[in-house]
């Protein structure tokens, strides 16, 4: 620690301490990762780096008189309208200031305006004072305009009128000049008062770009938890993240096949359904046409023995009955059953078969192939645990380390030398405002002199005009004008003795101040803000032969960094940080206090050395493969699906016996009445009686019906599943056995491709912490705008507030003087009309020759 006796360190010494941690925690993450371009990570967030207000605002605004500082820029230009004479600067400052004969001409061609002004301000100066003697001596001789003696012309009051308006114009000129002059003088003042307030300003700007770096430092260090808290999280949601994406990319293969084998197990299931339906559906159909068809043979045998008749064979005695029974004899072939169920075999071999595949689960089977797929992600967590927890110890120490490197360098003690630079600086400054306050003060009082010089001339030539206006009588001759016109040409003459005796002080002043603020202006303020100033301060070699920059040759010891003074003033003046400012990543090398790419690699190494392994994993176990084989093997090709479809699409009876009973019943009613029309009409009773009640019941009741429907559905189910089926199980199971290959044997890709995945997400995580600490570093962590704004007020304090102000100065006074010249002959020539005359000119009306007599 430097002492109050000792010479203080640079400020910006002080602060590189302060980012050598962040600098560490930085260089920690950097990993050799940057080829593996896979998808980013969660972003995380991080916050907002906590950053103090810096309160000074280093501009000026001068408000109205800036039109006259803009007049007076305007009239530099024009005196000096060359370009920044940066290579004669650098020049002349490499060879020491020695000038050549070359740089002779060079200096004298920039400041041939100025110096063409300064030879105008010298002779004037010169030659005011020794005309004036000279014109004083004149008019004692009663000479120029001495001798107390008017002639009368006939314009004379024209004359006289003109020469005051003359004089009076001219005053108002050198009354404006002294008023810019008085307004600069008085700005100055106001102005100097705004330097304590500047100054301190920006010491506590200072104070604050001090006390907050190590504020914000410990946030960056501090937000490597959020990195870490993610990194905990993924390692420890490793089952669903790394396991679940791997099964997510199988189960597209392996779900489709086991969603197969599935829809087997449910066929199979149906099947036997089927099968039982089709044994109920027949055992049903054939008791209800068994029984129709018995009692339609009764009443067939019952016609024929009626159609016995004697009445039916008598042909010579009733033919028409005899036509009519042959008729009713041939249409009892259509009174029987159509659908002959009884002829279809059952299925009880097939659903034998089936019942005995039935004894094997496969639903459950298949269940246990999807549980052990979606183990996947349990797997992934037991076989990766020794990994995880070896990641977790590397996040463990690579938090550590950085807490435990941010101690390692004197934060605090840079701190506290660097406020403790400041105060002295500051109390130095403070012990000169006394002086500087005096310094002004006496500086006010000589300008105040000045102005007060002109204003007597101005004094002096409005009283003159004012008494000898207002004191004037034309009817009077001149020798006989009053007691005030004559003081009003008196005071003009004083005027003009006053204007003799100031004018070539004022110029000489006006001169000194025109060449030392003019070339201020144009060699410094200009420059400063087009920034040509910092190209000579920035020029390799400048300040010393063996230093390209200087800058990082003073600080670093490194005079080829690419660090000049222009870009450390335009960075710090857009706030960035002093990390950027100072290019401080181009110096330290962390590399030499800790092997920056040690732990990441070690997390890569530690994930990529990652293996799953999914060979335990079974999607079909034997006894499913046997059971879909039997299924195949259950014989449902061996039913004659033909027969059954033919029987159940035919109706209950070939004809339907309501027709035929009312056929048979109108050929009886042709038949003569007797005992043959009486049994035939029985029997058309019986036959609608069976039609009512078994016909019908079989037709509308819900047991017939049904029966016929599953078997006219599960014959067609039983045809369809049967097409082709050992082929479909063929299929399945070629489907199941590739996706068990890709699981048990193919998918170490797949799990390869994820663990870089995810090995790339757990680094990227690592990644954007060293994103985010660089990006702080270089916009947040210490904004060195107190750095920049220390020049700007160096800036504003001598260009604004000092040479701007006196610029205006000797630009109002300078004009002032020179417009006392034209007042000096206007006020002379005025006088003679307002002052008490010795002699006058007398004209004798009676004198033929009109001569004019002298009268004393």
């Amino acid at each position: 620690m430097w002492n109050t006796g000792t010479a203080p360190p640079p400020p910006l010494l002080l602060l590189l301490p302060l980012l050598l941690c962040v600098l560490a925690a930085s260089g920690e993450l950097q990993q050799e990762t940057e080829p593996r371009r896979l998808p980013p990570p969660g972003k995380l967030d991080f916050g907002y780096v906590p950053a103090g207000v810096y309160e000074t605002l280093a501009h000026y605004e001068p408000g109205p008189i800036g039109i006259l500082f803009h007049l007076v820029r305007a009239f530099l230009c024009v005196v000096q309208p060359n370009a920044f004479p940066q290579d004669l600067i650098v020049k002349l400052a490499k060879d020491k200031f020695g000038f050549a004969q070359t740089e002779y001409r060079k200096v004298i061609y920039y400041e041939i305006g100025f110096a063409v002004c300064a030879a105008v301000g010298l002779v004037f100066a010169v030659l005011v004072p020794l005309i004036g003697l000279f014109f004083c001596l004149c008019r004692c001789c009663d000479n120029c305009g001495g001798e107390m003696h008017q002639r009368q012309r006939k314009n004379a009051d024209c004359r006289r009128g003109l020469l005051g308006t003359l004089l009076f114009a001219n005053s108002l000129v050198i009354t404006i000049g002294v008023l810019c002059a008085y307004a600069a003088n008085q700005n100055l003042s106001s102005q100097v008062k705004n330097i304590r307030r500047l100054v301190n300003s920006n010491m506590r700007d200072l104070h604050t770009f001090a006390n907050d770096t190590p504020m914000q430092i410990d946030y960056l260090i501090s937000q490597y938890a959020t990195a870490k808290n993610k990194v905990i999280y993924d390692l420890d949601n490793i089952g669903p993240l790394l396991g679940g994406r791997i099964h997510d990319q199988l189960d597209k293969e392996v779900h489709p096949a086991l969603d197969k084998v599935l829809n087997m197990a449910g066929a199979m299931r149906q099947t036997k359904e089927a099968l039982d339906n089709v044994n109920v559906g027949l055992d049903v159909l054939q008791e209800g046409t068994g029984r129709l068809n018995f009692n339609l043979s009764l009443v067939r045998t019952g016609i024929n023995r009626t159609l016995d008749d004697p009445g039916c064979h008598d042909e010579e005695s009733d033919a028409t009955s005899a036509q009519l029974c042959r008729n009713i004899r041939r249409s009892l072939s259509q009174l029987q059953i159509a659908a002959n169920f009884s002829r279809l075999p059952k299925v009880n071999a097939q659903l034998e078969k089936m019942n005995n595949v039935l004894r094997t689960d496969l639903s459950a089977v298949v269940q246990r192939g999807y549980d052990s797929l979606n183990n996947t992600p349990l797997m992934a967590v037991e076989q990766t645990r020794s990994a995880v927890e070896s990641v977790r110890g590397l996040v463990d120490g690579i938090g550590s380390n950085i807490s435990s490197f941010s101690k390692v360098f004197p934060v605090q003690t840079s701190v506290s030398n660097f406020n403790i630079f400041i105060s002295h600086a500051h109390a130095k400054i403070e012990d000169h405002y006394p002086d500087i306050d005096k310094m002004d003060f006496y500086r006010w009082i000589g300008c105040i002199a000045l102005c007060c010089m002109v204003v007597l001339v101005l004094a002096f030539n409005y009283l003159g005009l004012l008494c000898g206006t207002l004191g004037y009588d034309k009817h009077a001759s001149p020798t006989t004008r009053g007691c005030i016109s004559n003081t009003g040409g008196t005071m003009l003459m004083a005027g003009v003795g006053f204007t003799v005796i100031f004018s070539w002080v004022l110029m000489g002043v006006v001169t000194a101040i025109f060449l030392a603020g003019g070339n201020v202006e144009k060699l410094f303020c200009e420059p400063f803000h087009t920034k040509d100033v910092f190209k000579v301060v920035d020029t390799p070699y400048l300040v010393d032969p063996n230093l390209k920059n200087f800058i990082p040759g003073l600080f670093y010891n490194d005079s080829q960094l690419e660090l000049t003074a222009e870009s450390l003033y335009s960075t710090c003046k857009e706030n960035k940080g002093i990390y950027t400012a100072m290019r401080l990543d181009k110096v330290f090398n962390i590399s030499l206090f800790l092997n920056t790419t040690l732990f990441t690699k070690d997390v890569v190494s530690q994930l990529d050395g990652v293996r799953i392994d999914l060979r335990g994993t079974i999607l079909l176990e034997a006894e499913g493969e046997q059971n879909l084989l039997d299924f195949s093997e259950a014989g449902l090709s061996e039913i004659n699906y033909a027969d059954y479809l033919e029987e159940v699409n035919k109706g209950v009876t070939v004809m339907d016996l309501l027709l035929f009973a009312t056929e048979l019943e109108a050929q009886t009613d042709l038949m003569p009445r007797g005992a043959l029309q009486s049994a035939l009409k029985g029997h058309v009773g019986t036959l609608r009686q069976i039609h009512s009640q078994q016909i019908v019941s079989m037709e509308q009741g819900m047991k017939h019906v049904r029966a016929r429907s599953a078997l006219n559905q599960s014959m067609r189910f039983l045809e369809r599943t049967a097409s082709d089926l050992p082929n479909k199980v063929l299929a399945v199971l070629d489907a199941i056995k590739a996706a068990q290959y890709l699981v048990s044997q193919n998918a170490t890709h797949l799990i390869n491709l994820e663990t870089r995945k995810y090995t790339a997400t757990i680094v990227g995580y690592f990644h954007q912490y060293m994103e985010w600490v660089k990006t702080s570093l270089a916009l947040e962590v210490a904004p060195c705008k107190p750095l920049s704004n220390l020049l700007d007020t160096a800036e504003i304090i001598a260009c604004s507030f000092l040479v701007d102000s006196m610029n205006a100065f000797w630009m109002g006074l300078g004009c002032s003087t020179l417009f006392l010249l034209p007042g000096i002959i206007l006020a002379v020539k005025l006088a003679k009309f307002y002052r008490r005359m010795d002699t006058e000119d007398v004209y004798d009306d009676s004198s033929v020759s009109g001569t004019w007599h002298f009268t004393l």
